[in-house]
């Protein structure tokens, strides 16, 4: 099954795993996160896949997040709401989000790439 990586091409994590992947001969089809996010239902069937909790898929760090208000909400809407406010904007995602269908990471770090991705 292909690998998708969801990245945004000025993200310096981004970068940092797609040079991983590159070094390690990972093959996979990178997408465009705030062209081409994910889909409400993709979404869902990630984080269910993943076994993380649902507010792990935000990126936290973002303007659009802190302009937003959304740290506040994150702990009180419920799951339908918080997957729907990701759909809305790629920008709102932690990245990359790497996933095969069965298996999805967030961000990047290179120990759990040995793990999941090798």
């Amino acid at each position: 099954m292909s690998l998708f990586f969801y990245s945004y091409p000025k993200c310096g994590t981004c970068r940092k795993a797609k040079k991983w992947l590159d070094d390690n001969g990972v093959a996979y089809e990178e997408i465009h996160i705030v062209e081409n996010p994910p889909t409400k239902e993709q979404l869902q069937s990630y984080y269910q896949n993943s076994g993380l909790e649902l507010k792990k898929f935000f990126n936290t760090s973002g303007k659009k997040y802190r302009g937003l208000g959304l740290k506040d909400k994150v702990s009180s809407a419920s799951e339908d709401e918080l997957l729907s406010i990701l759909a809305s904007d790629g920008m709102l995602i932690k990245r990359p989000l790497l996933t095969d269908g069965q298996k999805v990471t967030l961000g990047f770090k290179e120990e759990q790439f040995e793990d999941v991705w090798k």
